[in-house]
């Protein structure tokens, strides 16, 4: 082999997994993946995702912890971050920012994924994923019964959150419901899926984020979810 074939035919760079050509089968990108994968699986097609800037990393790891310890507190599930979730009816292999689960719902609970929707999704959008996170996220989200949609801009500094109509306890969304947005009220907004997170949206930006400790108190305090 000379110089020039080594040019030509390059060694996969370590640590990046090598997908086959084209379009893949689900089984394909998961026989592909490992833990540190940072890609997306959607009708076929891989989504590679860019490296998340300090700021995205430093606001998802806050609202991760605050919402960890709000489920805690209440014992309502699980919180997780860039953890895969599966939308069979999209067929797609997603990895959202952060995502709750209620204990009802702990069934669709796998080794590697959820088999499902959860119920709540946070996205916080980059430079790269503008488009994915406001306009094709929020469709796919709505059709595979995500009940609650929140796209957090850092660079904009700009939050929306949405909400499928609720129904009877324990009962799926019925098909083809809409979002409806939460609106943002005296600086908050209140949570439909988890009612006791009353979010102001000061706390999101880096200039007026307190501490993580600092906000639960807050939320905990007698009346705040109720508005108080």
């Amino acid at each position: 082999m000379t110089p020039q074939d080594h040019l030509i035919e390059p060694s996969p760079v370590a640590g990046v997994p090598v997908f086959p050509p084209g379009k893949i089968s689900e089984q394909q990108f998961a026989a592909s993946c490992d833990e540190d994968t940072r890609a997306e699986w959607v009708d076929g097609e891989v989504l590679m995702m860019s490296p998340a800037n300090l700021e995205h990393c430093d606001l998802e790891a806050w609202l991760l912890s605050l919402l960890r310890m709000l489920v805690e507190q209440h014992d309502l599930g699980i919180v997780l971050s860039e953890a895969q979730v599966r939308l069979s009816k999209q067929r797609s292999l997603r990895v959202p920012d952060i995502w709750f689960l209620s204990n009802q719902r702990r069934a669709l609970l796998r080794a590697t994924h959820l088999d499902g929707p959860p119920d709540l999704i946070v996205e916080i959008v980059s430079p790269d994923s503008e488009a994915r996170d406001w306009r094709e996220k929020y469709i796919e989200y709505q059709a595979a019964g995500v009940r609650e949609y929140w796209v957090i801009d850092p660079m904009s500094q700009h939050v929306e959150a949405y909400a499928l109509p609720e129904g009877s306890p324990g009962e799926e969304p019925a098909p083809g419901s809409q979002y409806v947005r939460l609106e943002e009220r005296d600086g908050f907004i209140t949570s439909a899926v988890l009612p006791m997170l009353r979010l102001r949206t000061a706390w999101l930006w880096p200039e007026t984020r307190p501490k993580v400790l600092d906000s639960l108190r807050e939320l905990s305090a007698p009346g705040m979810s109720r508005g108080g």
